[in-house]
């Protein structure tokens, strides 16, 4: 290999730099200057591994494909957690569920944990304050967020990735109602939360809470319509609900709606799943949401996806091994993982989201089957 020794390269007309071909090292005691421009700028065809420096965030950004996109450079203070048993022998991205109902228990207090970067089973977190099931979930980098659920009134809880423990009072469901399955997306500041049901109606309502403080619920604005048991996921631009039924499970929606996360107001028609269902689950990195199964009646096994930026129909994605319904699901940006489910499943499955096919075993729940779980990460791609 070569050296070249020079403190400054300049073509012989213009300000760009000379090509260097084949492996070239830079060494320097001062600093290298990659390229810069803001988010509208980026290329949109480059080679993986391409870098430059995003001047809209302040920070480096690297193209890592044209299913992924642009992805930021930084440091994540919760991504090297783990240091457990069972998944959590590895460091990445950490995934909590509260588990909702496990069998045979009507509603627990269980609070599981995992690695999503490594494989192996979930490992005990902690407890809920109260006892649920069918209960919504949100999260930012540092703190996870369960909302509402069967077996409580309005309660919202929260607990921190970083740490293991109990979970800890946050606020209230702001219309003081019951939520069951309820549904939540967050940005790195919002928590947005809403539909599921108390009593003989569903909720069309969106209520959020800024994750990093404490309080109840304030009105953000509404669904299209009134829908019970809807998945949500989310870009750090974008919510996503998908999904659902009415109170009473009579006729599956095949709706997916969006809304603007640092906004308020109604959501937006998106487009279709590839079927109507409730009761599934919804997962994302920045690019790509991810919705696993669900009831349509019964329990199926499809994986749908999306596009965030964009609106359109769903595609299929692929099949989880085991059919389910009322599973939670979570992810990294690479990585999305879906836990329990009816009927009584304790097993772990999960996707690399950049693909399409069908899930891969990850490993087992902290214990016997579970449903009505909900899960959350500080990974996702609202963050």
């Amino acid at each position: 290999m070569s050296e070249i020794n020079s403190s400054n390269f300049k073509k012989e007309h213009g300000d760009l730099a000379p090509d260097l071909v084949g492996v070239t090292e830079l060494t320097s005691p001062y600093f290298f200057v990659p390229p810069s421009g803001d988010t509208a700028s980026r290329p949109e065809d480059c080679e993986p591994g391409t870098l430059r420096f995003n001047t809209d965030h302040g920070s480096l950004e690297i193209f890592r494909g044209k299913t992924i996109g642009w992805e930021q450079i930084q440091r994540r203070e919760g991504q090297y957690l783990g240091g457990g048993t069972g998944s959590n022998t590895g460091v990445g991205v950490r995934a909590v569920i509260s588990v909702g109902q496990r069998n045979p228990t009507p509603y627990n207090t269980d609070i599981d944990f995992i690695t999503i970067s490594t494989l192996g089973d979930a490992q005990d977190f902690g407890n809920a304050g109260v006892s649920r099931d069918k209960l919504g979930s949100g999260s930012d980098r540092t703190r996870g967020l369960f909302i509402g659920g069967e077996g409580v009134t309005d309660t919202i809880e929260f607990i921190t990735f970083a740490s293991t423990g109990n979970a800890t009072d946050f606020g209230n469901i702001g219309h003081g109602g019951q939520m069951r399955f309820c549904a939540g997306c967050s940005s790195s500041t919002r928590t947005i939360f809403g539909g599921g049901y108390t009593g003989p109606a569903a909720y069309n309502t969106l209520e959020y809470v800024t994750t990093q403080s404490t309080g109840n619920g304030v009105d953000y604005g509404d669904l299209l319509e009134q829908t019970n048991a809807p998945a949500a996921c989310s870009s750090s631009t974008r919510g996503i609900f998908a999904g659902g039924t009415t109170h009473n499970y009579s006729a599956n929606k095949n709706t997916i709606q969006f809304f603007t996360m640092s906004s308020t107001g109604n959501t937006t028609d998106f487009g279709d799943l590839t079927q109507a269902k409730s009761k599934l689950s919804g997962a994302s990195n920045s690019t790509r949401g991810l919705f696993f199964g669900g009831d349509a009646p019964s329990s199926v096994n499809d994986i749908d996806f999306i596009t965030i930026a964009t609106t359109g129909d769903a595609t299929d994605f692929g099949d989880l091994i085991t059919a389910r319904g009322r599973p939670c699901a979570a992810a990294s940006s690479t990585r999305g993982i879906t836990e329990g489910g009816t009927p009584g499943t304790n097993s772990i499955e999960f996707v690399e989201i950049a693909t399409t096919g069908n899930a891969v075993d990850f490993g087992d729940g902290n214990g016997s089957g579970n449903s009505g779980a909900a899960a959350c990460s500080n990974g996702h791609g609202g963050l």
